[in-house]
């Protein structure tokens, strides 16, 4: 059984920092694509970042420069360190994986997803 956990929200003024984490069991970590998405309320999901399996990087424009993705096959995590936070970072973030080569951008591609963590940035 796949499951993918996230953790690390949590409330922060803008500015803050904040890093995410998704801990993966049920599958080979290392043959997967990760992805973050998050959704406002009100809003449709949207995609922040992702990282293929060979480590390259993938970043809505929103958040280029501020988040960053990164692996650690090891121990089967993905994380997503946010700097910079603006109160429109505000969401429920959710960590996803896929098969698939390409085509991160797109909820579509994942196949499993985890249940998200609340971020808060205050002003």
């Amino acid at each position: 059984q796949v499951q993918l956990v996230e953790s690390g929200g949590g409330l922060v003024q803008a500015g803050g920092s904040l890093r995410l984490s998704c801990a993966t069991s049920g599958r080979t970590f290392s043959s997967y694509a990760m992805g973050w998405f998050r959704q406002a309320p009100g809003k449709e999901r949207e995609f922040v970042a992702a990282i293929s399996r060979s480590g390259s990087t993938y970043y809505a424009d929103s958040v280029k420069g501020r988040f960053t993705i990164s692996r650690d096959n090891p121990k089967n995590t993905v994380y997503l360190q946010m700097n910079s936070l603006k109160p429109e970072d505000t969401a429920v973030y959710y960590c996803a994986s896929t098969y698939y080569s390409g085509g991160y951008t797109q909820e579509g591609v994942y196949d499993h997803w985890g249940q998200g963590t609340q971020v808060t940035v205050s002003s």
